[in-house]
């Protein structure tokens, strides 16, 4: 009767998160978000000494596994929403129950795309490169690297219960230990040992599968991979539904960003490169904050503190918005100097403003935006974020990029298209917070 006096006392006048427990969960995630872009950077550096082909050989193939595993990663972000619930309820063994199905579920979903991506390898390099001897190269190097794909998944499954359970230092020294093995591997494997572009996959696959051996140990040791459940694995494929409908929208929109920046000039597609990268390093920073909001509002609904979950939710907005509006302001003095850096060419440097100030004022948008998705995310509100998502995709993301392509808006429409697509996510997320209906207690 105490216990249950003050739980309605707390959700009746809920207190802020204290600032360092966020930052605690916020900052090895984006240490996890980090390492693998900087894991390419590396092998593009050692793989980029060999020659043109097998640099774009690597970049095809890394590509297509990319588009391959990015699909699922409902293993990650369906699971923390599932186990934050119910570690918020005090029945933590249940939650890592949840990774080890998720584990279970990586298994299986891993092997079918390891078989479906051997038997197609070589039509999906060729559809992509249309070129014989790129597409020949790409698939030398896919074919070894999903090898990995069972490892990949099982690694997202193990991010997502460990999140869950507010544990985000494991993962991190996980990742970052896979991440080392393969930055010492593939130089060696590339160049003394003479494997060439094929010794970069093999470093790739070794780096999947010591982080999973890693998280596969961690679950095993919580004693957590019993036999499979599939009423378990089929709650989680439901989630797992939406969220890849939602991840597919993104991809579409990207790629076709992409193709209509190549359909108006090397340097705007070289500008586009530049800047597009820049947002997805800037798009890692917020969604820390996100992944931190999606195991917090989950275990405060699990824990049926629903007041307390909009507070936080309020909470982790705010913070989100400031760190996006200093982006904006640091981005904006860099204007002049930091494109420099990646290039010299001038009508490259003349096309970036086309596209910089847009991606400038973004940012304060993405990080209410991204902050929100966190926490529908964490309350398992899937459905809603597919829906808008594709909505704000085909509605005015997709439109504005085809008619810059009809119409030769350049990167500016292109730009716009992201800006109009952000804005209506953020209208979106921002009544369906408000609104509350969100908010439902239990695990």
């Amino acid at each position: 009767m105490t216990d249950n006096a003050s739980q309605n006392d707390a959700d009746a006048n809920p207190s802020p998160v204290n600032l360092r427990r966020i930052l605690s969960l916020a900052v090895p995630a984006l240490g996890v978000l980090a390492a693998e872009p900087l894991y390419v950077l590396i092998d593009t550096a050692v793989v980029g000494h060999l020659g043109a082909l097998p640099l774009a050989g690597l970049a095809l193939g890394g590509t297509l596994l990319t588009v391959m595993t990015s699909q699922l990663t409902f293993l990650s972000y369906g699971t923390t929403a599932r186990a934050a619930r119910l570690y918020g309820a005090n029945r933590r063994d249940e939650a890592i129950a949840e990774g080890g199905q998720a584990t279970w579920l990586a298994i299986f979903v891993g092997l079918v795309v390891f078989v479906l991506g051997e038997a197609f390898v070589y039509k999906l390099t060729f559809l992509l490169a249309g070129d014989v001897r790129l597409a020949t190269t790409a698939a030398l190097w896919l074919r070894i690297a999903l090898l990995g794909a069972p490892a990949i998944l099982i690694t997202l499954a193990g991010n997502g219960w460990m999140r869950g359970v507010q544990d985000t230092m494991r993962p991190l020294r996980y990742v970052l230990a896979g991440n080392v093995l393969s930055a010492i591997a593939c130089p060696l494997l590339v160049y003394p040992l003479g494997f060439g572009l094929e010794g970069s996959a093999i470093a790739n696959v070794l780096c999947q599968y010591l982080a999973a051996m890693l998280f596969l140990r961690a679950v095993l040791a919580e004693n957590a991979m019993m036999r499979p459940d599939w009423r378990v694995m089929r709650a989680q494929m439901v989630l797992g539904r939406d969220l890849i409908l939602r991840s597919l929208s993104f991809q579409i929109c990207f790629l076709s960003a992409a193709a209509v920046a190549a359909r108006s000039s090397a340097a705007a597609v070289g500008a586009h490169q530049i800047v597009y990268q820049l947002w997805v390093l800037l798009s890692l920073v917020l969604d820390s904050l996100a992944i931190a909001a999606q195991a917090l509002i989950g275990a405060e609904l699990g824990a049926g503190r629903i007041e307390r979950a909009r507070r936080v939710a309020w909470q982790i907005t705010g913070y989100s918005f400031a760190l996006g509006s200093v982006l904006c302001g640091v981005f904006a003095l860099l204007s002049n100097t930091l494109p420099r850096l990646f290039t010299g060419d001038a009508a490259v440097l003349a096309q970036i403003p086309h596209a910089w100030w847009l991606f400038v004022i973004q940012q304060p948008i993405a990080g209410i935006v991204f902050a929100l998705d966190g926490v529908l995310l964490g309350a398992g509100d899937t459905a809603f974020l597919r829906t808008t998502t594709l909505g704000s995709a085909l509605g005015g993301f997709l439109p504005l990029i085809w008619l810059s392509w009809w119409f030769g808006w350049g990167l500016t429409g292109i730009w716009s298209g992201l800006t109009v697509f952000l804005l209506a996510r953020m209208v979106a997320v921002l009544w369906r917070t408000w609104s509350g209906r969100w908010a439902v207690a239990g695990a």
